[in-house]
């Protein structure tokens, strides 16, 4: 069981690895515009405009919509390794491109597609870990995705501080095929092995990823439950016929007898699917909220936020920035399996309101010292890595059957990078309309939100098997 842990640690950590590197291009332009926009910048021929700035944090946004709209084909054409590979190419062009640009348009376009990859790596991440994952490990695992990125924002931060334009170039290059390599290392999901009638390699994949033999019972088991999991009639089955079909299938696992299936489309299962969708509802609705709490603006532009508030020690505040959304995400991977979904996310949401709240009175009634609003704008950054940021991640990977895993990561992921372009333009207008105090109160009334919301809707998927959290989602409609 050691061994078999270890890797889905390793299949883990493979397809989150390009989350480092979607966060290290995320923040890339917090500590770069300066040189970009400067009349005296040697980097390009000309200085970029405020608008070409403006599209410079939320271009990787856009690219992330159309890397997510074809990461799916992709890794069910060819796998969740090669797959993987493929879109993780534009990460190392769009670096590549950076390296030599000297036109400002050229950033734009390698920024573009960077975020293709980014998006990719978004859906790629909680499916490939769903597909492999014991349930007593999955909250964990799933919330790696979550951690890397905060790895990767913490880790530009520091390149920023400490090394040069190009160095920090190269080094991102350097990640970028590292995500490619680490993907080629592991064993393919036995989902899609199945998905590909290619049973035998299913169940020796299987036995790596459980530790065991691939003709022990526990592997005859979890290759049942793919079968039963990736035909679209299983919604229609009772509960005691599923139970008959399990120890049919125990007893005489080499004689099932496959009959011929009509297939219905991802999509339309998805809809016709009362649990599929219930656990639509759930996932986009607590994704929607969190993205409208502000951890993107406040991340892509912290350097912008600490200087309303210490200019002296902006950069330093925004190492310390990413340090704690490490320590948040590390916390949340730790308790996942143990305190559960719903308590991390409804405790997580109330407690970001009342930072926002503060914040936003701290920075207009300037009544507090500069390092209380930076101690008030760390805690809100470990409140929200600690439940409210990471939590709606683990429940995409969790709450969709294999069936429809694809098409409703990549409906939900495209939402999500939409409303990340959509807050990072709107973020600077709304500062200069009404301030970055009255930007803060928005993002606590939208917390508050999040937290009634999440207490009514968000059911405990803490140590269930995709089967029992699909009953889940079909008994609380009745």
């Amino acid at each position: 069981m050691v061994s078999g842990k270890l890797y889905q640690v390793m299949a883990a950590t493979a397809s989150s690895f390009g989350c480092i590197a979607m966060g290290l291009l995320n923040v890339w332009p917090s500590y770069t515009v300066p040189l970009l926009t400067s009349n005296t910048t040697n980097i390009l021929s000309a200085p970029m405009t405020s608008s070409e700035e403006s599209l410079l944090g939320s271009l990787p946004s856009l690219g992330a919509m159309v890397g997510t709209a074809i990461v799916g084909p992709l890794i069910e054409t060819f796998g969740r390794k090669l797959g993987g590979v493929a879109v993780g190419l534009p990460f190392a062009v769009s670096w590549a491109i950076i390296a030599v640009a000297k036109s400002s348009i050229l950033i734009l376009v390698a920024r573009f597609l960077g975020g293709v990859a980014g998006g990719a790596y978004l859906i790629l991440s909680p499916m490939f870990i769903s597909e492999v994952a014991e349930d007593s490990i999955r909250g964990a695992l799933s919330s790696s995705s979550i951690l890397f990125y905060c790895f990767g924002a913490l880790s530009s931060y520091l390149l920023g501080w400490f090394f040069s334009y190009h160095t920090i170039i190269w080094i991102n290059m350097a990640v970028s095929v590292l995500c490619c390599a680490l993907l080629m290392g592991v064993p393919e999901s036995p989902v899609y092995l199945m998905k590909k009638n290619r049973e035998e390699d299913a169940r020796v994949s299987m036995s790596l990823y459980r530790g065991v033999s691939p003709t022990s019972m526990i592997v005859q088991e979890e290759i049942s439950k793919i079968k039963r999991q990736i035909h679209p009639s299983v919604e229609l089955t009772t509960i005691i016929e599923k139970a008959e079909e399990a120890e049919k299938e125990k007893l005489n696992t080499e004689e099932i007898k496959e009959e011929p299936i009509q297939k219905t489309s991802a999509l339309k299962t998805l809809y016709k699917s009362y649990a599929s969708r219930r656990g639509f509802l759930v996932v986009i609705t607590v994704i929607t909220l969190q993205v409208s709490m502000g951890m993107v603006p406040v991340q892509v532009y912290a350097k912008h936020v600490f200087n309303e508030a210490d200019p002296s020690q902006a950069d330093l505040y925004s190492v310390f920035f990413a340090v704690v959304m490490v320590a948040g995400s590390l916390i949340t991977g730790g308790i996942a399996d143990k305190a559960g979904r719903r308590i991390l996310i409804i405790g997580s949401s109330a407690a970001v309101a009342v930072c926002m709240a503060t914040l936003g009175m701290l920075i207009q009634t300037k009544v507090a010292p500069p390092w209380l609003t930076m101690v008030m704008i760390l805690l809100y950054c470990f409140c929200f890595m600690c439940g409210a940021g990471s939590i709606p991640y683990v429940l995409l990977a969790e709450v969709f059957t294999p069936e429809v895993q694809a098409c409703a990561s990549m409906i939900i992921v495209e939402w999500v990078w939409f409303l990340n372009f959509l807050i990072l333009v709107v973020f600077t207008w709304l500062n200069s309309l009404i301030g970055i105090h009255g930007t803060f109160y928005i993002f606590a009334v939208t917390s508050v939100i999040n937290t009634i919301l999440s207490y009514i809707l968000v059911p405990e998927t803490k140590g269930l098997s995709n089967n029992q959290i699909q009953d889940l989602l079909r008994g609380r409609g009745k």
